[in-house]
């Protein structure tokens, strides 16, 4: 488990915080106003009264069949032998890659809990960033665990979705609001600490609305129910059995200081991280740093006043509407600018193709501009290439022996939407059957086939020539990555 610490310094706000894995500065609240998941009435709790001796005794009944834990590993890149489909893989990318010949190593530890019966599940970003596999298991003692594949995420709102393909239907939590959250409220924590599947601890919201932009944009709800390092991505559930947070970071510094994000927040993200994979962010190509004391004085500005541009990218909208190095951003659309990351998160909240005003300090005098929010070209290419693609206007021809996947040549439309290079010449799934064997073997739309059962295909037809009855191995790629199937 590898920790990251933010170190407190004593006359300024909190800065301690232990979180698995890293945290990001970039995210946007999408416009999506309810979650795509069915709504569920809240657990019916056989308690007694006043105040029932068995409420958490319930609470558990009621939670923990719907939270799963999380495993995740990362396969070493370091070169040791070279892989012979290497100089393959580079022309594909048109860039030097290390090889994958290690074997896989544990990563990190975390909690998440279903939303969905068909296995769609809730967890934190930094639970599954940087992994090459996410594992799940349902109850502690289970011996099976389950692939689960990435569906979305978003680093600075810490949330992330996976899914995995169930058995059967899985029971789910009921998600409550947190907009009715009061302090003093019982709560229960749910997860797994250090590996200690389905734990549960209890507590009071100590807090709400506490703003910590190092840890999370979104004010996060703050308890002294017990948090450790893999809690993260579990439940905050209110006494009704509703969750109200999801377990994000504790005060390294401290006992029972723990911090979650508030479920409305959260409920909002979830369609667009489904249907795209990641959250459409403002970006208008410029680099900021913030503006330090003795220059603000200089300026007559005050404290934590505006931010300095000191980069701009050509062909970005800071670019074309008239920004300059060394301008000092007051305003942004009405809202005074204390500082760099405050910017940051007001644009990124921008609708991209909406205008901005902005108010610029250049020199001595003070200018007004307009800027029209656009996203980050990268961005975009990165979330099409890890959130789930919309099938292709191509039906394939469906590989035999029922195995669940179809395959086409690569066509100029196919090449512009999953974003492979025009030198390239293999065959592409085009569409991939719910819960068939290639679904459960984590193939996917998009996926470019290189090899079937050790013979190196240039078409599709030689692809569908070459799977087998019984056990296939095949050799991909998929966003910059090589990897290997076998189902």
């Amino acid at each position: 488990m590898k920790t990251q610490t933010l170190q407190l310094n004593q006359n300024s706000r909190w800065l301690t915080f232990a979180v698995a894995m890293t945290l990001s500065v970039s995210t946007a609240m999408p416009t999506v106003a309810h979650a795509q998941v069915p709504a569920k009435a809240p657990p019916v709790l056989k308690l007694s009264d006043p105040l029932p001796a068995n409420l958490f005794v319930e609470l558990a009944k009621a939670i923990n069949p719907a939270v799963v834990n999380i495993s995740t590993s990362q396969t070493p890149r370091g070169r040791t032998t070279r892989d012979p489909m290497l100089e393959l893989f580079e022309q594909f990318y048109g860039t030097p890659m290390v090889p994958r010949s290690n074997k896989p190593r544990p990563l990190a530890l975390g909690t998440g809990f279903v939303i969905r019966e068909d296995g769609l599940i809730v967890t934190n970003a930094h639970v599954v960033a940087g992994a090459d596999a996410i594992n799940v298991q349902l109850t502690e003692n289970s011996e099976k665990k389950y692939e689960a594949k990435l569906i979305g995420s978003d680093e600075r709102t810490d949330i992330a979705l996976i899914k995995i393909t169930p058995d059967g239907k899985l029971p789910t939590v009921s998600l409550g609001t947190s907009k009715d959250v009061q302090v003093g409220e019982w709560v229960a924590a749910f997860g797994n600490p250090f590996n200690l599947g389905h734990s549960m601890t209890k507590g009071i919201v100590s807090s709400i609305g506490r703003e910590i932009s190092e840890i999370n944009k979104i004010p996060l709800l703050q308890t002294d129910a017990s948090i450790n390092p893999g809690n993260s991505g579990g439940p905050l559930v209110n006494t009704r059995g509703q969750v109200i947070g999801v377990n994000n970071a504790i005060n390294a510094a401290a006992q029972g200081i723990g911090f979650a994000i508030p479920i409305d927040e959260v409920k909002r993200l979830i369609p667009e991280l489904e249907s795209t994979g990641g959250i459409r962010k403002g970006y208008l190509g410029m680099g900021l740093d913030d503006l330090d004391e003795q220059t603000a004085q200089q300026l007559g500005l005050g404290e934590d006043s505006g931010a300095v541009v000191v980069q701009i990218e050509a062909g970005y909208p800071a670019a074309k509407a008239g920004l300059k190095e060394f301008d000092i951003i007051l305003d942004y659309n009405g809202k005074k600018v204390r500082g760099t990351r405050e910017l940051i998160d007001m644009v990124q909240d921008t609708p991209i193709g909406s205008k901005a005003k902005v108010v610029v300090l250049r020199g001595n005098r003070k200018l007004n501009l307009e800027v029209q929010v656009a996203e980050r070209k990268e961005a975009a290419l990165a979330r099409r290439a890890t959130g789930p693609q919309a099938p292709p206007k191509v039906s394939g021809e469906k590989a035999p022996h029922k195995l669940g996947l179809a395959v086409a040549d690569l066509s100029d439309d196919l090449r512009e939407q999953f974003q492979i290079p025009p030198q390239i010449k293999r065959p592409i799934i085009v569409n991939i059957e719910p819960n068939s064997t290639a679904a459960q073997a984590g193939l996917r739309i998009g996926d470019v086939i290189l090899v079937v059962n050790d013979v190196e295909v240039d078409d599709a037809n030689t692809a569908l020539k070459n799977f087998k009855k019984g056990k296939n191995v095949l050799r991909m790629a998929r966003a910059g990555r090589l990897f290997v199937a076998t189902f």
